[in-house]
């Protein structure tokens, strides 16, 4: 059964979140409010949950997973970026955009993209997410809570308990958080001089990126 941990959304109790942390350590996936619907979130190197993750959404390896950072001086150890790619990326975070970029070694192969190499990441603006990211130390891997056969994303705390209170360690509700899904923008197009490629045009601005 999910534990369910209700926030004040703008001052989340440590308390509470420190119990979620404990979960992501044992190897729970948690559901977690974000600036642009509910996500589903585990730890990194934990193959066993990012396994169970994806069996919940019911993705294979060749749907990108995010990292989600608490803020740009983390992505460098996890995505390669040169100046051009940086410059977007510091316009656009935090908010509600997803970049795909080229995944560094310390981004485990099971997560990255199989063919490409490829890896999405993602800085959020959301005070409960950040609070839980700070306490974490690291970044968490996510994937949009979008149930297996449908195309929207969930963005209400008491039903996602009532769906996948067995498949979940814990429901984070800081209240009703946005419905729609991030802008998702490949970067590895701009590899060589190209412009950078919007795969979803989601809660994310486009103009924000000159695009």
């Amino acid at each position: 059964m999910a534990q369910f941990l209700q926030v004040h959304p703008d001052n989340p109790q440590p308390r509470l979140l420190k119990q979620a942390v404990a979960l992501l350590e044992r190897g729970g996936v948690l559901a977690v409010p974000t600036d642009s619907s509910y996500a589903l979130v585990c730890h990194l190197d934990d193959k066993a949950a990012v396994e169970h993750m994806r069996r919940i959404r019911q993705v294979d390896d060749k749907h990108h997973l995010t990292l989600m950072c608490r803020d740009l001086s983390e992505l460098a150890n996890y995505a390669k970026v040169d100046n051009r790619q940086y410059r977007l990326l510091k316009a656009a975070t935090p908010g509600a955009y997803t970049f795909i970029l080229e995944a560094t070694k310390e981004v485990p192969r099971r997560v990255s993209h199989p063919q490409r190499k490829t890896i999405g990441l993602r800085v959020p603006l959301n005070r409960t997410l950040l609070d839980l990211l700070e306490l974490h130390g690291a970044p968490l891997l996510a994937t949009t809570l979008i149930p297996p056969g449908e195309t929207d994303p969930m963005n209400d705390a008491s039903e996602i308990r009532d769906r996948f209170e067995h498949d979940l360690a814990a429901v984070i509700d800081a209240g009703a958080c946005a419905l729609e899904p991030t802008t998702v923008v490949d970067l590895t197009t701009m590899d060589g001089g190209g412009d950078p490629e919007v795969i979803r045009q989601g809660r994310g601005a486009l103009d924000v990126l000159g695009l």
